[in-house]
C-alpha cells in the first residue's frame, strides 16, 4: 500500500511537471538536425506499422488505412509522452536519487487513458482477435515466444500451470505496449516472468534449473559440429 502511495503521488507530481514543461527541448546540441531525426524515426515507426498490416491482410483499403494512421498515430503519442517525462525523472532523480526506478510504473499509470482510446479506436476497424495480432506484433511476439520457451523447458507443466502463465504473459504484453522501446517492452515482461517463476516454484517445478538445462540444450544444438 505504502508503494502504491508513493508512486501516485509520484505520478501526480511528474504530471504536473509536464503539464508545466511541456515539450520543449533541452539547450544541448544533437549529433543530427531535428528534421534528419525526425525523418528517421517517421522511416522507423512505418516500417513497423506495415510489418504489422502485412500480418492483418486487410483487403478493405480505406480499413487498412484507417488502422495504419491509428498505429503510427499511438506511436508518436508514446514518443511525445517519453519526450516530456525524461527530463521530468532526470530532474527528479538528481534531487531524489533512486525516482528513475520508478519509470515503468509511472508509465503505466500515466499511459492509461491513451492506452484505451487506441484500443478502442482499433475496435472500430478490427475483429478481437486482429486486435491482439496487433497486441503482439507491437511486442515482438514476445508473448508467444515466451509461452513456448516455459513448455519447452516444463514437460511436466500442468494444464493449470499453462493457464496461469498464458493470462500472466499477456497482461505483460498489454503493459509492454505502451513500452516506448525494446528494452523497456523487455522489462516488463522480465517483471511478470519473475513472479511467474515464483508461482512456479510453489508448484514445485525448478525453474532455474531447467532453464540452464534448456539454454545448454540450445547452443548445443546451434554450435556448428567440429571438422574431421
Amino acid at each position: 500500500m505504502k508503494t502504491n502511495s508513493f508512486i501516485s503521488g509520484f505520478v501526480l507530481i511528474v504530471t504536473i511537471l509536464m503539464a508545466q514543461r511541456g515539450f520543449a527541448q533541452d539547450d544541448t546540441t544533437p549529433p543530427f538536425s531535428a528534421e534528419e531525426r525526425e525523418a528517421a524515426y517517421i522511416a522507423n515507426i512505418t516500417k513497423r506499422t506495415t510489418a504489422i498490416l502485412e500480418v492483418l491482410a486487410l483487403q478493405d483499403t480505406g480499413k487498412s488505412n484507417a488502422v495504419h494512421g491509428i498505429i503510427m498515430n499511438q506511436y508518436r503519442a508514446l514518443r511525445s509522452r517519453d519526450d516530456a517525462l525524461d527530463p521530468v525523472l532526470a530532474k527528479l532523480s538528481q534531487a531524489a536519487p533512486g525516482t528513475e526506478t520508478n519509470r515503468l510504473a509511472v508509465i503505466l499509470l500515466l499511459t492509461k487513458p491513451l492506452h484505451d482510446v487506441f484500443l478502442a479506436k482499433l475496435a472500430t476497424q478490427l475483429t478481437p482477435e486482429q486486435v491482439d495480432k496487433v497486441k503482439d506484433r507491437m511486442t515482438y511476439n514476445r508473448a508467444q515466444v515466451t509461452y513456448d520457451v516455459y513448455c519447452a523447458m516444463l514437460p511436466a507443466l500442468t494444464d493449470k500451470d499453462k493457464a496461469k502463465i498464458k493470462a500472466a504473459l499477456k497482461e505483460a504484453r498489454e503493459e509492454a505496449m505502451d513500452g516506448g522501446s525494446a528494452d523497456e517492452k523487455a522489462a516488463i515482461f522480465q517483471k511478470h516472468k519473475d513472479l511467474l517463476n515464483e508461482y512456479l516454484k510453489s508448484q514445485g517445478h525448478d525453474v532455474a534449473k531447467a532453464a540452464k538445462e534448456w539454454e545448454a540444450k540450445q547452443k548445443s544444438e546451434t554450435a556448428p559440429s567440429a571438422k574431421n
